[in-house]
């Protein structure tokens, strides 16, 4: 059976069922019709073990972090330790692109799936108009008259689709661009704010652009902060759903991982902390962009941390990355390994199995780990959902209530913003050599001054630990590109660009797009 038909058999229960299950009456949940909901924002003293799921560097097949979490919920309920999923919205770029649906696979699913990858409770429609907003106010203002005098602008427009005619521009009146939403400032101070006072002060301190005189102005300077607000009101607060078992499961935000910051908003997480024993979450993309800044941005600006680190793999992209030989493609599994075991004491490799995959490259994968001395589980849950799953439900919960003294830095928050990009280009991806195009070096380095204590958020190809999404495995001694930057002012952080990362992708040859249809009243051909 295919996902979509697996997840069509699932008997669901009506959400404020679930919603019970975490304590919650129905007077608190926002009905988003029998099988979403609206939660309200919570985080009390009380909390859960984080447990965050990576993985190795994504291939075209997938690696299924999405499903492994989903899993390990259903997982953990069964054997009685009550847990709950905190995972991101997906964009409609990849539903229409080459990706698909971002709901898990087989037996381990949340739903309802195609509710969730479409339109869902409407936040990445309010994000994006959000955003488009403020761009209409920054031209309106310069149309009536520019009392401001702003000569730079800087905020870009937004879409969430895959639109590669949108990356340039021309307004008339100026040039301009979009970024697809997921990439967008709004999405990231979305995910970020820790309250709804704090999301108005980090929209507040948007850096809208520069002035004749070489001012800064920001979005309170244009008085369009409360009408930004008012668009995403309601979808601040977190998203409830469940899982094919009728677990819990909270989604909310979606920025990506190879140009945003890739994790779920502070306030589901922190939401899910105050409302479950085990919290599990994921992190897009590998290790090398979304664990690194769930770890270096999200955690370290909201004083939380992740109790167990898990790697998830599977046989199939592993091979893909030795082309073809598993013991070559292992080697990118060590990577990732060596990277998190820099920032944890419990690690854990979880293996997800398919029907292909056979004994004897299950042993070559478990001997390669035993000799990293790394503890692997092999997971059957895309396939049996949470059946026969004692034994990776208690050492999940055993490695989670371990001591962890581990929170490694890759980077002081006073040093030089030259000096973050070469420690986190040095000490996490391997590189030799750190290369600006034309005059970026010193336009990063007049940053300084103004933006010195900034996160950095570097955004490059998921595919490679390298900038060069040809690269495979785990290559050593190359060099790395910077190619542009953007100032996240409201968000905190200075998106880093390197080597051929766009921010506007473009649909595929043979798209996810052309498998969709609605037949029979049914939305079809959604992966």
């Amino acid at each position: 059976m295919t996902d979509y038909e697996i997840s069509k058999k699932a008997k669901l229960i009506p959400i404020k069922d679930v919603a019970k299950k975490l304590n919650l009456k129905e007077d608190d949940i926002d009905l988003y019709g029998k099988y979403m909901a609206k939660i309200p924002i919570k985080d009390t003293k009380k909390k859960g073990k984080l447990i965050l799921v990576t993985s190795t560097n994504p291939t075209p097949y997938g690696e299924g972090k999405t499903t492994l979490v989903v899993g390990l919920v259903d997982a953990l309920n069964k054997n009685s330790y009550k847990a709950i999923a905190a995972l991101r919205e997906p964009s409609l770029g990849p539903v229409f692109g080459t990706k698909g649906g971002a709901t898990g696979g087989g037996k381990t699913q949340v739903a309802p799936m195609n509710n969730i990858n479409l339109h869902f409770t409407g936040d990445f429609h309010a994000i994006t108009s959000a955003n488009n907003l403020i761009s209409a106010i920054i031209d309106n203002h310069i149309y009536q008259g520019n009392s401001l005098k702003i000569k730079e602008v800087y905020f870009e427009r937004c879409l969430d689709v895959n639109d590669r005619a949108l990356r340039e521009i021309d307004l008339g009146s100026r040039k301009d661009k979009f970024t697809i939403t997921a990439a967008s400032e709004i999405m990231a101070i979305f995910t970020l704010a820790k309250s709804f006072a704090d999301l108005r002060l980090k929209l507040d301190n948007i850096l809208i652009g520069k002035s004749e005189t070489g001012q800064n102005i920001y979005l309170k300077d244009l008085k369009g902060t409360g009408a930004v607000l008012a668009l995403l009101k309601d979808a601040f607060k977190p998203n409830l759903v469940q899982t094919l078992e009728n677990n819990p499961a909270i989604i909310h935000g979606g920025p990506f991982a190879n140009i945003a910051h890739g994790c779920n908003s502070v306030v589901a997480t922190k939401t899910a902390l105050s409302l479950a024993p085990y919290v599990i979450t994921e992190a897009g993309f590998g290790s090398d962009m979304g664990a690194v800044k769930f770890l270096d941005i999200k955690c370290a600006l909201n004083d939380i941390y992740p109790d167990l680190i898990i790697i998830n793999a599977t046989i199939r992209s592993l091979k893909y990355h030795g082309k073809g030989n598993l013991l070559k493609g292992l080697e990118n599994l060590h990577f990732h390994i060596q990277n998190m075991q820099k920032f944890t004491d419990n690690l854990l490799v979880i293996l997800n199995k398919f029907q292909d995959d056979t004994k004897e490259e299950i042993k070559i994968f478990e001997d390669y780990c035993k000799k990293l001395k790394v503890k692997t589980l092999i997971s059957n849950m895309y396939k049996n959902g949470s059946k026969n799953t004692k034994e990776i439900a208690d050492t999940v919960v055993q490695y989670a209530n371990r001591k962890n003294k581990k929170r490694y830095e890759i980077y002081n928050i006073n040093d030089k913003i030259l000096t973050k990009i070469e420690k986190f280009c040095h000490d996490i991806y391997g590189a030799k050599e750190i290369l600006y195009q034309g005059n970026l070096k010193e336009e990063i380095k007049n940053l300084q001054e103004k933006y010195g204590n900034y996160k950095i958020c570097i955004s490059k190809t998921p595919a490679s630990i390298t900038d060069n999404k040809d690269i495979l495995g785990y290559p050593k001694d190359f060099t790395m590109t910077v190619t542009g930057y953007k100032i996240n002012n409201g968000a905190g952080f200075i998106t880093i660009l390197m080597g051929g990362v766009i921010r506007m992708p473009g649909l595929s040859k043979e798209a996810n797009y052309l498998n969709i249809d609605v037949k029979n009243d049914e939305i079809i051909g959604i992966f």
